[in-house]
């Protein structure tokens, strides 16, 4: 793996991004703020302009949001409530009367574009998110009343990172992974030239 130090290249918005598991429980967030954060996602790219992304959202403490904890793996369940939102991911995977899908072969892609915005507009205002799959997959799509053309795919944990002080009612287990240091690939290993699996001439002159 790489260093676990981020290139000074990157912007402080990708630089400083964290899958954060610890939240502090205390902070609401408020809809001039979550706006902000879903228009990210609207504004970003997608084939043919198709925008086959859907997000259902639940604040804490309101009704939504306990139905989402409630489908949480029995390990999310320990850290994702205590984020100030969890948002359900959905792509579109077939047209409806509504909606034409000429580019479904490119919905959830694009889905992970709208995703990386949030993320993007989420660090740009102070907030983290830590993205994760671990939920009954068809509860949430009952629950939730999610139509056979579209698929719930992901979740999204949303928002403002516990200081050091205020960690001290999650486990120990979470603790040590919301510690581990960030490592990532070389980019020798996945940027190819001339042919898969030979590293781009660019990095290596």
């Amino acid at each position: 793996m790489a260093p676990t130090a981020q290139p000074e290249t990157l912007t402080p918005l990708l630089r400083d991004r964290e899958s954060v598991m610890v939240y502090d429980r205390s902070h609401v967030l408020g809809p001039d703020t979550l706006r902000a954060i879903l228009e990210a996602a609207r504004w970003s790219p997608s084939a043919g302009n198709s925008q086959p992304w859907g997000f259902i959202v639940g604040l804490r403490g309101d009704d939504t949001h306990a139905a989402m904890v409630e489908v949480l793996s029995s390990a999310n369940q320990v850290w994702a409530p205590s984020a100030s939102a969890i948002i359900l991911t959905l792509h579109q995977v077939a047209t409806d009367e509504d909606h034409e899908l000429a580019y479904s072969d490119y919905a959830m892609f694009d889905l992970g574009q709208a995703v990386a915005h949030i993320t993007v507009q989420a660090r740009s205002m102070g907030l983290q998110v830590r993205q994760f799959g671990g939920f009954d997959h068809g509860a949430a799509t009952e629950r939730f009343a999610v139509p056979p053309h579209w698929a719930v795919t992901t979740g999204i944990a949303l928002g403002l990172p516990a200081g050091p002080d205020d960690d001290g009612e999650m486990p120990d287990w979470v603790l040590a992974r919301a510690r581990l240091p960030r490592s990532r690939l070389p980019l020798e290993a996945f940027v190819h030239s001339g042919k898969f699996g030979h590293p781009a001439d660019f990095l290596t002159d």
